[in-house]
């Protein structure tokens, strides 16, 4: 599912969380991936560079 934000950036949620708001969006950039509560989209934003973005999902159970 994608959310269009004022910004122009379009924040994304696995499939797999269904319908509720109990998990987090990302919004991938040029340089930048950021990642947000989809409870409070107006909230904070946490900003990674795309070489720890990558370096973390690698890290996840079952990307190895």
């Amino acid at each position: 599912m994608t959310t269009p934000d004022p910004c122009g950036a379009t924040w994304r949620k696995s499939s797999r969380s269904g319908s509720d708001s109990d998990c987090v969006e990302v919004a991938t950039g040029a340089r930048a991936v950021d990642v947000r509560d989809s409870k409070d989209p107006a909230g904070p934003v946490l900003a990674f560079d795309r070489r720890a973005w990558t370096t973390f999902v690698a890290g996840l159970p079952g990307r190895a």
